[in-house]
């Protein structure tokens, strides 16, 4: 009976919290989401102590563009590739000193099925080009490169399973700049060694903000880690916001050895 009890207390909640998400304005739940989110990714509240100043950021797959809000502090220019056309559409109402280019991004041009996650608000940020669900959307397809960007200093990647092929897309743009790279990585999503291989032959290496020191990817068992954790990372937005120090590790900072 405890059991079903815990389950309906959850579920409660669950609702609950959907209901409230529901009756605030889109653009004010935005920007708080953009105040919060922070609070459980490290990498970002600390931003300013390890990202550049000036020259030009990309933030690749916004939602609701809490890195974007945070590199605009940082960048003299920001420009923000999604390709969910409701979170796009938000973010120039929400972010206007961003450029705000509505495609996704991939290792070639044209067309691509972006499959749009349940749940509410919140979940946007799931969209895929990887996972199929039982909504979807046609979206344009482009690579970084194609964008003619200059003086890029910062690449951040979230987009849920395609960011090996966002990366050979910006393959010109990053040999060239050589840019930090801010990658999500996940075993659930893709084979992580995809990644980090290919970004090895490019001269780059990762490291792990683990408590409150970088560590490097090499003596990090991410793989491991994340499957200890993957509890924390299954849980709602709002979930993991009430056990912020319960960390699920799915950021990797890479830069280009000397």
């Amino acid at each position: 009976m405890a059991l079903d009890l815990d389950h309906i207390t959850a579920d409660l909640r669950t609702r609950a919290r959907s209901a409230v998400a529901r009756v605030v304005p889109q653009r004010a739940f935005a920007a708080a989401m953009r105040r919060i989110y922070p609070r459980f990714e490290p990498e970002l509240a600390c931003v300013a102590s390890w990202a550049p100043r000036g020259g030009t950021s990309v933030d690749v797959g916004a939602w609701y563009g809490p890195w974007t809000a945070r590199l605009l502090k940082l960048a003299d220019r920001v420009v923000t590739i999604e390709a969910n056309p409701a979170m796009a559409r938000m973010l120039r109402a929400g972010l206007p000193a961003a450029e705000i280019v509505e495609a996704a991004a991939s290792d070639q041009p044209g067309t691509a099925t972006l499959w749009l996650p349940g749940g509410g608000r919140g979940a946007e940020g799931l969209a895929s080009l990887e996972h199929p669900t039982e909504q979807s959307v046609t979206v344009r397809r482009l690579t970084i490169d194609s964008l003619g960007l200059t003086d890029v200093r910062l690449i951040k990647v979230d987009v849920e399973g395609h960011e090996a092929a966002a990366l050979r897309g910006a393959e010109r743009t990053i040999r060239r700049d050589s840019p930090l790279l801010m990658v999500e990585l996940e075993t659930r999503h893709q084979r992580i060694d995809e990644v980090t291989g290919m970004l090895a032959g490019w001269g780059y290496a990762g490291s792990v903000l683990a408590g409150r020191d970088w560590v490097p990817l090499s003596g990090f068992d991410l793989a491991g880690h994340q499957r200890a954790n993957a509890h924390v990372a299954e849980r709602s937005l709002f979930g993991r916001l009430i056990r912020p120090r319960e960390r699920y590790v799915n950021s990797v900072l890479f830069r280009r050895e000397a």
